[in-house]
């Protein structure tokens, strides 16, 4: 007997999810369906991503509801729409051999009529991303007056992506007396606020200490000068042969960049982030889940919902703004009771964030050096001898050539086509690596001088040290809702110089100081020269005093995916133009 049916679900569920290959619950799910199905209870549940959240909350609605009845029953709001399309997919597939259930997945980025279509036609389960939801709702398409459940899932997320006031508006139409279960992969404060907020005395549940990284996961960091950034992370590729992994960057930018950077190379790499049509998306997903993409590059949003089995590696390219964004990256490794490792490439000024996180996960990281280019030729070696090893021969197919495959190794003994067989591979990154310098720099080298070269981020010139960057001022800031991102890409929009040629970014309240490499700096200042923002003029100068007299005022926030910034019913472009977002979702479609 599936040990789900000792759980409490019937067997028309049980007989469909052993089907997908359930065979035992995960620790949530033996812990947490009992205590949904009893439908008695709001309940907080607490797990890393990939410990099987969508059947410890899925299986118990399909039990509890009434699928003879086709009004909305339950409504799951989660932040993506890749993981919006991942729950009603698996709750389909969960209730395939049940009669009348429908799940309709609504999220920003497709289609809302049609949408709007399956909700007419009936449906007991909504699942959605809150901006979306929340058009739907304004358009009064959609009663909720009679919702028994919500689930929040990944509920952290929601709030970091700014979805608070959406969801406060969606949970304010459904009647008072419904069940809340929220899960989430940390516990920040915000997301406790929203639990006392909505609920009643819930039942908590937490797998592992609050916060706290999955005990599967080798956290590793390299530490490296920033100009050497770029090579020590195809070092790090090269020394892991058989490598199927997601590359975190902070930005849309820096991601489309790495991506194109990789694929010039020779790499099987494409990007994912927010302006990205779903088309576009779908068809790097689907490149990513049939393997014939070995590195995903992504930013943290619009990487959230991925469900893909054995990643091997995650690799953070740069680490996240905040904290808690470093659990839901490394999650996306060692899934469903497996290994995996998350690796940081980092200066040494970022030793204290990395510090901050050991805090945060409970576990410490390794300090591993860069692999020398003898190591990566010996690893690759060794690769390919072993896949060669292991090659699956198929007799009926190549038994016709092995005559002339014999015929032309005739002239050689067994030793010598070994050794050429090996060569194929071997000498392509033998000639690469054979002058490879070392790249690992130490915590001294970092803190006790500059040094420049193709360093991205400039600083003053200190020392007599000539710097290849200008600092300029421009009067627009976070007040006028720009993030670092924005700001970045606000500034390429109106220069058409490449994000390559711009260092670093200090957003204040009012203002902003960025630098440029010293031979665009006229034409930063040319393409600034008749832009207008919401009505006033773009001023573009030297920093000189103004930076010396700025002190600490204004203050910045963390960029999290590089992109469209939205405050109230519209957003932002580039151009500082406010556009409605109309039918389409309210935030970014991610």
């Amino acid at each position: 007997m599936n040990p789900f049916s000792n759980l409490g679900i019937r067997h028309d569920i049980v007989n469909a999810i052993t089907e997908l290959g359930f065979t035992n619950p995960t620790p949530i799910q033996e812990q947490a369906i009992p205590v949904l199905l009893s439908g008695s209870n709001d309940f907080v549940g607490l797990a890393q991503t990939g410990t099987g959240k969508t059947a410890a909350f899925g299986l118990p609605l399909l039990e509890l509801l009434d699928f003879e009845e086709n009004y909305p029953q339950a409504l799951v709001l989660c932040p993506t729409r890749e993981l919006c399309l991942q729950i009603a997919s698996d709750l389909n597939n969960y209730s395939k051999k049940m009669a009348g259930v429908h799940v309709v997945a609504v999220y920003g980025g497709a289609s809302i009529s049609d949408q709007l279509r399956q909700i007419k036609r009936g449906v007991q389960i909504v699942v959605a991303t809150p901006g979306r939801m929340l058009d739907i709702i304004d358009r009064k398409a959609i009663d909720f007056s009679q919702v028994q459940y919500v689930v929040l899932d990944e509920a952290d997320e929601m709030l970091n992506m700014g979805f608070q006031e959406d969801i406060d508006q969606i949970l304010s139409t459904t009647p008072e007396d419904k069940k809340t279960w929220l899960f989430s992969a940390t516990m920040p404060s915000e997301v406790r606020r929203i639990a006392k907020k909505y609920m009643t005395d819930p039942f908590e549940l937490i797998m592992g200490t609050k916060n706290t990284g999955n005990a599967n996961i080798d956290h590793e960091y390299y530490i490296v000068k920033a100009r050497d950034k770029y090579a020590a992370f195809k070092r790090i590729v090269d020394f892991n042969p058989e490598i199927f992994g997601i590359v975190f960057c902070r930005t849309k930018i820096e991601t489309q960049e790495i991506a194109e950077s990789l694929i010039k190379d020779g790499y099987n790499a494409d990007a994912l982030h927010g302006d990205l049509s779903q088309q576009q998306r779908d068809k790097v997903m689907k490149r990513y889940r049939d393997r014939s993409l070995q590195l995903l590059i992504a930013t943290d949003v619009a990487a959230r919902g991925i469900d893909v089995n054995d990643v091997t590696h995650v690799i953070n390219y740069s680490l996240p703004d905040e904290i808690e964004n470093y659990t839901h990256r490394s999650g996306r490794t060692a899934r469903a009771g497996k290994t995996g490792v998350s690796i940081a490439i980092i200066n040494s000024k970022e030793l204290a964030k990395i510090r901050q996180i050991e805090r945060v996960i409970g576990k410490q990281f390794t300090k591993v050096e860069i692999p020398s280019g003898f190591d990566v030729c010996e690893k690759q070696l060794f690769a390919l001898v072993h896949k060669v090893h292991n090659v699956v021969v198929n007799q009926d197919q190549i038994e016709q050539y092995i005559p002339r495959i014999m015929d032309e190794f005739k002239d050689l003994d067994k030793e010598e086509v070994v050794k050429r067989f090996a060569s194929l591979e071997f000498n392509r990154f033998l000639e690469y690596y054979k002058s490879a310098p070392d790249l690992n720099a130490s915590t001294q080298d970092e803190r006790g001088r500059l040094d420049r070269g193709r360093e991205k981020v400039g600083r003053f010139a200190r020392d007599g040290y000539k710097s290849d960057y200008t600092r300029l001022f421009i009067n627009l800031g976070s007040v006028d809702d720009f993030t670092r991102g924005d700001m970045l890409g606000y500034i390429c929009n109106n220069t058409k110089i490449s994000g390559k040629s711009i260092g670093k970014i200090d957003l204040k309240g009012v203002y902003t100081f960025f630098e440029v490499e010293n031979n665009v700096v006229d034409k930063v200042q040319q393409g600034f020269k008749s832009v207008d923002f919401q009505g006033r003029s773009v001023r573009i100068e030297l920093a000189g005093d103004r930076d010396r007299n700025s002190g600490s005022s204004g203050g910045f926030r963390g960029n999290r995916d590089g992109g469209y910034r939205n405050k109230g019913n519209g957003f932002r472009d580039f151009s500082g133009k406010r556009r409605e977002s109309g039918g389409s979702e309210r935030r970014r479609h991610y």
